[in-house]
């Protein structure tokens, strides 16, 4: 049996489907005897019309999300590299405090034995004290100088692990990245 090419009388096998985006009279039109498919063209172009128009309103809306969505990971970006710095700084702080304890400890013990040493006769062991002393006092010297002028610190750049911390939910490799 051969199929004909053409159907002299509405057999509803014709059909016309839309498929994607949103719905909003009908996504299927069949012709009909009551009703042909010529008859419901205008409607088809409406639907595909509507659904165009839909398709470009939420287009917008989301480059416009994610646009917001930038604007906020680089805002959170520029707190974070500031959480960082402060974070660095507050470090920094911490260690030449420790170091200028260091110097006073040993300072103070440098004090107690250069006088310990002048209680002793001369001989091998004040010597050997005396020695020791000399060391000490470069080394004090050269850890003075360090703790003497304190000065702002300068933080590194930060890497993506060094801001992950002071980020939160964001990532450092963007506003998509997780």
């Amino acid at each position: 049996m051969r199929i004909a090419r053409f159907d002299y009388t509405p057999s509803s096998r014709l059909r016309f489907m839309l498929c994607g985006g949103n719905p909003h009279r009908a996504s299927e039109w069949t012709d009909l005897p009551d009703r042909p498919l010529e008859d419901q063209l205008a409607e088809i172009v409406q639907e595909i019309g509507l659904r165009g128009e839909a398709a470009e309103r939420k287009r917008l809306a989301d480059q416009q999300a994610r646009e917001v969505q930038q604007k906020r990971w680089e805002t959170a970006m520029q707190e974070a590299r500031a959480a960082y710095a402060h974070a660095y700084r507050v470090k920094h702080l911490g260690e030449q405090a420790d170091a200028w304890h260091q110097v006073n400890h040993l300072t103070e013990y440098v004090t107690a034995v250069r006088d310990h040493a002048t209680s002793l006769p001369p001989g091998q062991e004040r010597t050997e004290i005396e020695a020791w002393l000399a060391f000490a006092d470069a080394h004090l010297k050269h850890l003075a100088a360090s703790v003497s002028a304190p000065k702002l610190p300068t933080p590194p750049k930060p890497s993506g692990d060094d801001l992950k911390p002071f980020l939160g939910h964001w990532s450092p490799y963007g506003p998509r990245s997780y």
